[in-house]
Order: C-alpha cells, then sequence, then structure tokens
C-alpha cells in the first residue's frame, strides 16, 4: 500500500516515505482515465470539482462541461473565472487527465465558491473558517493521483466526516477494486457516538444554522481542547521503553528492522541513530508536528519509523505491543479509555473497516485499513456520493 501523505500532500499531511507494498506494472499509466458519478444523495442538484496541479506543476480544474482549465495567477485573490461545478445529474462522466494531489469534491443544492491566489494557488473551501462563504454548504470530498505510474484514489476522514463516499475503479487487466466508505446517513450516528463519549469530543461536531450536523471534525482541528488528553499513556509508553526494547519494521526493503530504547534524557534512540522526544497528544493526532515533523534531509529510515510510531499512538497499541507494527490486531485498536475516539467511531462504522481516520491509518501488518484503490492500468473510478440524511 502507497501512503496517501506520499501521493496526495493533502491538507494534513505531509510527503513521507512511501510504504510499499503492492507492485505496478513497468507500462505509463494511459494518458487519461474515466471518472465517472452515482449520485445517491436524494439531492436537487449535486455539483463535483476536479482540482489538482499537472505533473509539471500547473494549477488545472475540470470546467462545468468536463474540460481542462488553467487558471492564470492572478495580481489578488479572485474568485474562479470559469464555472468548474459539473452537474453530476446530467454529466455522468468526465475524462481527467493526469494531475497530482487532486480532489473530487462534491456539493449538494448549492454551489461552491472557488477562489485563486497569485502563483496561481486555489483557495478550497474551508471547514474550520466560520467566515468562509462555503462553511455552512453541505460538501465533501476524496483524493486522487495520477501520474505515470499510478492512479492512485482514497476515501479520506482525516480532516471530516460529512455525506459518505465510495469507490470502484476497474483496470484494463488487473481486476476491479472497491471500497464501500461509510453508509449513506452515517453522519448524524458518528456526531452522536461523539456526544455520548463526552469532553472535548463534542468540540467535533460542526453544525450547520438550522442545529444539525454538518460534518464532524478530526481531533486534530480542536487540539486546543485536547492539551494534556494522552500524557497519561503517552508517560506509560516511555516508562516502558525505558526497560524493554521497542522494535520497529519499516516494512521498507533495504531498511529493515530498527530497534530503540528511551534514555535518562527521556528521548527514545534507535540503533540507527535516529531519536524521538516524547510527543504530546496535539502531535499524535496531527501526525506531523513535534517528534513526528518531517523535515528536509531526513533520513528514510525516519520517514519510515514516524508512521508506525504515530499510528501505534492513535489506536493505542503501543504500550502493549513491542513490536510494531508486526501482530498488530484490529480487534485491540483503540481500547485504551484515552484513545483517538474519533477514528474508532469512524471505524466502527465502516462496513470494511477501511477508510483514513488519520494520517497514518494506511500502517499495517497486512489487512489494509485505509480505503484506497490504485492501479497502474485504471479505466474508470466511479464515485458514489451518498445521502447525508
Amino acid at each position: 500500500m502507497i501512503s496517501r501523505r506520499a501521493f496526495l500532500g493533502a491538507s494534513a499531511a505531509a510527503a513521507t516515505f512511501p510504504l510499499w507494498g503492492k507492485g505496478f506494472a513497468s507500462a505509463a499509466t494511459p494518458d487519461t482515465f474515466k471518472l465517472a458519478f452515482d449520485d445517491q444523495t436524494g439531492a436537487g442538484a449535486t455539483y463535483a470539482y476536479v482540482t489538482g496541479t499537472t505533473l509539471d506543476g500547473k494549477l488545472v480544474v475540470l470546467k462545468a462541461d468536463g474540460t481542462p482549465y488553467y487558471p492564470p495567477s492572478p495580481a489578488a485573490q479572485t474568485p474562479l473565472a470559469e464555472d468548474c461545478a459539473i452537474p453530476i445529474k446530467t454529466l455522468s462522466q468526465v475524462t481527467v487527465p493526469k494531475m497530482a494531489g487532486a480532489r473530487v469534491t462534491f456539493a449538494t443544492d448549492a454551489k461552491l465558491d472557488f477562489f485563486v491566489n497569485p502563483g496561481p494557488a486555489l483557495v478550497p473551501p474551508s471547514f474550520v473558517n466560520t467566515d468562509d462563504v462555503n462553511y455552512n454548504r453541505n460538501w465533501s470530498f476524496c483524493e486522487f493521483t495520477f501520474n505515470n505510474d499510478v492512479l492512485f484514489a482514497n476515501i479520506s476522514y482525516v480532516d471530516f466526516v460529512a455525506f459518505p463516499l465510495g469507490l470502484h475503479l476497474t483496470t484494463t487487466g488487473s481486476g476491479d477494486q472497491t471500497v464501500s466508505g461509510l453508509p449513506a446517513k452515517s453522519l448524524d450516528s458518528i456526531a452522536d457516538a461523539l456526544k455520548a463519549q463526552g469532553g472535548a469530543w463534542t468540540s467535533l461536531i460542526e453544525a450547520g444554522p438550522d442545529g444539525t450536523p454538518l460534518r464532524a471534525l478530526s481531533a486534530h482541528y480542536r487540539a486546543d481542547q485536547f492539551s494534556g488528553y494522552l500524557d497519561g499513556y503517552i508517560d506509560q509508553v516511555w516508562q516502558k521503553y525505558a526497560g524493554t526494547d521497542l522494535t520497529v519494521d519499516t516494512q521498507v526493503p533495504g531498511l529493515g528492522v530498527f530497534t530503540g530504547r528511551v534514555g535518562s534524557d527521556g528521548v527514545l534512540k534507535f540503533n540507527n541513530g535516529e531519536a524521538f522526544t516524547k510527543p504530546v497528544t496535539a502531535d499524535v493526532w496531527s501526525c506531523d508536528s513535534g517528534p513526528f515533523a518531517i523535515k528536509d534531509g531526513d533520513s528514510d529510515a525516519r520517514k519510515a519509523i514516524i508512521p508506525r510510531l504515530a499510528a501505534a499512538l492513535n489506536r493505542t497499541t503501543l504500550l502493549d505491543n513491542a513490536n510494531q507494527p508486526t501482530g498488530e490486531d484490529p480487534a485491540k485498536f483503540y481500547q485504551a479509555a484515552e484513545t483517538n475516539h474519533y477514528a474508532r467511531i469512524v471505524h466502527s462504522k465502516l462496513p470494511d473497516n477501511r477508510g483514513y481516520a488519520f494520517p497514518y491509518d494506511d500502517v499495517s501488518p497486512g489487512p489494509d485499513f485505509s480505503g484506497a484503490v490504485q492501479a497502474g492500468d485504471p479505466d474508470t473510478l466511479t464515485v458514489t456520493v451518498n445521502a447525508l440524511r
């Protein structure tokens, strides 16, 4: 499995070392793939926005008729000049050229407003800025990258849950792949479960003007509400590995396995020289701050150790399993009283347990938890857009 961070550079993610587990044919991908829409929302109108960058770095957006548009750089922030709201009830399939770091954003009933900054750089809708014109509208997205080697697409709950999406990929020879995603009308039950969890978890629910949930956010976006939340668990982990070896299998050919211990200075040091200070809760939720931040010049080994430490802390399995991620059992994920309950609740609603609930949710000894489809010979990627309620 290839990490969404390596391919997508999405809002919660910085590029990291790929998690290899599946090869692709040596032949180049086709020039385009077909993107199809299965609208199950029940809404009066549903729109899709396909945005990304070309492989040579230009901003590209598909227009309402499905043709590519390359916005010029404005002198100041300006609304997107072309209508790029694809009306999927009447245009159920478009042709997509090569693009990276791409999203397919869906909105029901009302169109979204996109803006362009100098660069040009796209300004997408905001789910955290209450002053954003799109804040109270119903929208959701999936992600993809389509380069010369592979089409990689995934359902992501790293940012939030809104109306559910599903993916189905057909290929020209390597077989079909499906990620069902959350069932229709899942948001309200997820919001109810967060309310039942109580405490800071209730702060993750964003409601619309009528009081009904619009989306449920990842805890990363309310990190200030969780100060100290995981301190007790992290302290126990650090105490354990002051006297016991922690083994991390990078799962990367040529890198191998490293062992580490916490020294008298409170730093977790591995036998390859990589060292990690003790993280705080916000570092665990984001997976890319404090000791988990990836910097220019970091070794491939560090880039492979970080995801496995961050995943085990989100799942609160690091205390019990000193051999990561070997032997990780999904039945034992999120069992601590203080854990990533957002990820626990989201996964509890997924019929196949597949969907990114935090940035390194693709870390696994074998089973795929990530909700990704990928192929070097893509034909059609169908996105099912399910009802919010």
